[in-house]
């Protein structure tokens, strides 16, 4: 009789936490941003958050907690309430460099989190200030290995996106650029606009514009193909570095124990939300593709990542602390 009444709880217990899908959400959700304001990601978060709101009939509001490498935003939802109402933006730094770059974080990432779904891919570019004594990506290159160590690159911090896709471009060109994290793309970009830093790399939202107001010049492109938005800035594997390729993604997990159905839901809206016009018409205008699938294909994608980044990490000796 006992050993009947465990199983029967065990059984009614994820059923009875399951049925809450069917009222979800009955308030506002929070959606957190391991950065600062200003970069790719909140462009991102934003724009599927807007439309989530209106699908859902309850507020999804971004919330931006930059530092610690993503950590501190990481390990607050990770410590919340698994019940669908508090998001996190997950993101290649996060998943896929940190796991492998610091000696120590105060959550698993594949335990204490449940992928939801896959946002979007997002084109890396190489870009440099506009008076900086390299007209393309050779005489860049050549320029970095005469001087090693007089220029930086700026990155929105230690475990970004663009600090792994510069070390990984240093890696295979041989070169010696001094890394100079801030916390967030939108203050190192101010850096770099303002000429205090030479170099960077960055999501294509955040770059476009500068680049075709003449005040960055893009190098290349991290992606295996030219994007639409540049198609006379060649790729980095063009150049000679075959089968290089970095992109910044973005995708969305909850805390470990959330109800199955919940991540469900939320995975069936953001799918509905990715297929809008109005973050079709976004992400196209930023060279950005809309990743939608399933949560187990998100987690087929976050391993796949995982093991090549892990490589890049281990081989350009990329230490990161929070």
């Amino acid at each position: 009789m006992k050993r009947r009444h465990l199983l029967a709880a065990a059984a009614l217990t994820p059923l009875a936490r399951g049925s809450n899908a069917q009222t979800y959400p009955t308030k506002s959700i929070r959606f957190v941003v391991p950065f600062a304001p200003g970069g790719t990601s909140e462009i991102v978060a934003r724009s599927v958050a807007q439309e989530l709101t209106s699908q859902l009939g309850q507020t999804v509001y971004v919330e931006n907690k930059a530092g610690g490498a993503g950590t501190i935003a990481m390990t607050d939802v990770a410590k919340s309430a698994p019940d669908g109402y508090t998001l996190i933006l997950s993101h290649v730094g996060t998943l896929a460099v940190n796991p492998y770059a610091m000696t120590r974080q105060p959550y698993d990432v594949t335990k204490d989190f449940v992928p939801v779904g896959l946002l979007a891919r997002v084109p890396n570019i190489f870009v440099c200030h506009a008076d900086f004594p390299a007209g393309n990506f050779k005489e860049f290159v050549e320029l970095a290995k005469k001087n090693p160590g007089k220029y930086n690159y700026g990155s929105a911090g230690n475990g970004s996106a663009g600090h792994l896709a510069f070390e990984y471009l240093k890696l295979v060109t041989g070169t010696y650029i001094v890394h100079i994290p801030y916390r967030g793309t939108g203050p190192q970009l101010q850096d770099l606009l303002a000429g205090r830093t030479e170099l960077s790399s960055a999501g294509a939202p955040a770059l476009l514009p500068h680049i075709k107001s003449g005040k960055l010049r893009a190098l290349a492109v991290g992606t295996p193909q030219r994007i639409p938005a540049l198609p006379d800035v060649p790729t980095v594997s063009e150049m000679g570095h075959k089968d290089f390729e970095t992109s910044q993604w973005y995708g969305v997990h909850v805390p470990a124990g959330t109800p199955r159905d919940i991540v469900a839901r939320l995975n069936s809206e953001i799918n509905k939300a990715l297929r809008s016009s109005h973050v079709t018409q976004r992400f196209a205008a930023d060279n950005a593709s809309a990743g939608i699938g399933t949560p187990e294909d998100y987690a087929a994608f976050i391993a796949r990542e995982q093991k090549r980044w892990k490589s890049v990490v281990e081989r350009a000796k990329i230490v990161i602390d929070s």
